[in-house]
């Protein structure tokens, strides 16, 4: 579904810090978002260095001309079939694209309404959509998005401009303010898959996807949609998640509700927080297994630090 911004005006007692996004600080956000890239030649650190440098491609290469060799020449474009041909050298001259397609997909959906710290998870998602997105923007290449909570999907074409980025980070603020516990929102993880699907529709070759999500819905049949993503484009996953859902405390009876059931826990139950810590886990191998079997870097942010530190942190940039 294409975007259509809806103007409407979020009443300034709902925007409670952490709780939900504030476009302003989105906003702000263009002013603090440098010093990383997103391109091959990182830091020995970076999560994207080593065997994942390979996987992205950066912008590509467009064919311009075929001329005779000359001293000096890098020997590696030598066109070697032209050679036989006419028995002079001959090198193949490439020019650098323009500029380079990135799709960010922004998870809002009701899972990611949770947050024990700092902020939501789903405020720390728009902040790491806002900081990709402005990042993008500096280094000259085009933005779009697939911004998906639990109904719908809405699509915003790449493009390079400001009003681009400005209105992709509207969409994300509108399904971020109608985020609420006690709406009766259904948790529905098909849509994970159902937006990777759309993007093997929507995004071209050699483009970069990253998502932005707490992963909840990846199942085997994610690896087919991220199988065709991977073919041509290259593919970033942000991992947004919580420390609690990492590890329970033992803090006794505590009582959770995800707005329509409430259940009472007893954390003081050792085995309780050890299925717990199994559960989150487990999410996390399925997550690196996909990772791993097509070469995708994995950022794992979390609600309890600043977006742009846990970034430039895991890109291997001194905070």
């Amino acid at each position: 579904m294409q975007y259509t911004p809806i103007k409407r005006k979020i009443p300034a007692a709902s925007i409670s810090p952490g709780v939900y996004a504030d476009r302003d600080e989105l906003m702000r956000l263009r002013f603090k978002a440098s010093g990383f890239s997103f391109l091959p030649r990182q830091p020995i650190h970076s999560v994207l260095s080593g065997r994942h440098a390979s996987r992205l491609r950066g912008r590509g290469l467009n064919f311009e001309e075929l001329r005779s060799y000359l001293r000096g020449d890098d020997p590696r474009h030598i066109d070697w079939k032209v050679m036989a041909r006419t028995g002079k050298p001959h090198v193949r001259v490439y020019t650098e694209e323009k500029d380079r397609t990135v799709w960010l997909l922004v998870d809002q959906r009701i899972t990611m309404f949770f947050g024990s710290r700092r902020r939501m998870k789903s405020v720390v998602a728009a902040e790491a959509a806002a900081v990709a997105a402005w990042r993008v923007l500096s280094q000259g290449d085009r933005v779009g998005a697939l911004v998906f909570d639990d109904h719908d999907i809405q699509v915003i074409e790449p493009l390079r401009s400001e009003q681009r980025v400005a209105q992709i980070l509207d969409c994300i603020i509108e399904k971020n303010h109608a985020l609420n516990a006690r709406s009766g929102i259904e948790p529905n993880p098909m849509m994970f898959n159902r937006v990777l699907r759309q993007a093997c529709e929507l995004v071209r070759h050699d483009s970069l996807v990253s998502v932005v999500s707490d992963g909840a819905g990846i199942n085997s049949e994610t690896r087919r949609y991220v199988t065709r993503l991977t073919a041509h484009n290259d593919v970033l996953f942000a991992f947004i998640y919580d420390p609690l859902e990492q590890a329970l405390p033992d803090a006794g009876r505590l009582t959770f509700t995800d707005g329509q059931t409430q259940v009472e826990l007893n954390t003081a139950e050792r085995k309780l927080r050890e299925a717990y810590r199994a559960d989150f886990e487990q999410r996390i191998r399925r997550m690196g297994d996909t990772s791993r079997r097509h070469s995708i870097p994995l950022l794992a942010v979390h609600t309890a630090a600043p977006v742009l530190d846990q970034v430039r942190g895991q890109l291997g940039i001194a905070v």
